[in-house]
């Protein structure tokens, strides 16, 4: 009764082809569906396979922001039907119509059919192509009915998970549960600063990432139990998969983190807010100043 099934959708898409990404996506949903999964979580920017205009070809830059879609266009909307029928949540992704340049986000669509949370990634990388992109500006934790249960789900994208505050800011928001779309080579030292964002937060943490050859798989979900009653300490690892096409099922018992949470000394009860002022400074000192950046 207490166990949240998400399912990592990690697939390779197919170009920007966004009906072709449509149809994919759809199947990969049906399958998860089959196996039990309350969540299907898709790699990063899924409609347009985390695609990024050619700055060498004319006009690039506008038939890419052409191919950004609305909350309430073809393509989510399909998903929200899709996610009605098979009565299953799906953390949709995609680039987002948005005033000026399009956002890379992610839509929480629940079992009904309806959008509870829309965020689009804060920490974009604007060292590279994602300069592209308007950021987001919050975080966003919602509740979520997964049939007889309920459970408080945040999302963080790729980049984002690099940054403790991401996450902190969503255990403070309420997160019992982190959904992290993903579109990078996840290797040891990734990997293991997305298991830290669990240990830290006391959240479970599930990330979705493309399969190879456009990214390395490895999609990967952690538990935020990290001890057990006799404060034995216990491997978080709940999947790590390949780097194949797959779906991959993670499974977080709700009823032992809630009761984990209630005791252990991570997450808000021992921190020192007032001791952190500096972490919200917009100074950029060396080594650290970059001309990309934008604050």
């Amino acid at each position: 009764m207490s166990l949240v099934k998400i399912a990592l959708l990690q697939m390779t898409a197919c170009g920007n082809d966004q009906q072709a990404n449509q149809a994919k996506g759809e199947t990969f949903c049906r399958r998860a569906s089959e196996m039990g999964a309350d969540v299907a979580l898709f790699p990063e920017m899924w409609n347009v396979g985390y695609t990024f205009p050619d700055s060498a070809q004319s006009g690039a830059r506008e038939r890419w922001e052409a191919q950004a879609v609305d909350r309430d266009g073809g393509f989510v909307m399909h998903f929200r039907a899709l996610a009605k029928e098979l009565e299953m949540t799906i953390a949709l992704t995609y680039l987002e119509c948005w005033d000026g340049a399009p956002r890379n986000s992610v839509s929480l669509i629940d079992r009904r059919g309806e959008i509870v949370l829309t965020y689009a990634k804060v920490h974009t990388c604007d060292f590279d192509k994602e300069a592209a992109l308007t950021p987001g500006d919050d975080f966003y934790v919602c509740t979520l009915d997964v049939g007889r249960k309920k459970v408080n789900i945040g999302a963080m994208i790729c980049f984002d998970r690099e940054f403790p505050e991401s996450a902190r800011l969503l255990m403070l928001k309420g997160a019992e549960l982190i959904l992290t779309p993903n579109a990078c080579e996840l290797e040891a030292n990734r990997i293991g600063q997305f298991k830290a964002r669990a240990y830290e937060n006391m959240v479970g943490v599930a990330m979705t990432n493309y399969a190879a050859p456009q990214a390395n798989g490895h999609s990967v979900a952690f538990d935020a139990v990290a001890f057990d009653e006799n404060e034995e300490a216990v491997d978080t690892l709940v999947v790590e998969a390949g780097e194949s096409e797959g779906v991959y099922l993670a499974e977080f018992d709700m009823d032992r983190i809630r009761k984990y949470r209630e005791h252990e000394v991570w997450g808000n009860a021992f921190r020192k807010p007032r001791c952190y002022d500096l972490l919200t400074s917009l100074a950029v000192e060396k080594p650290f100043i970059r001309t990309s950046d934008r604050r």
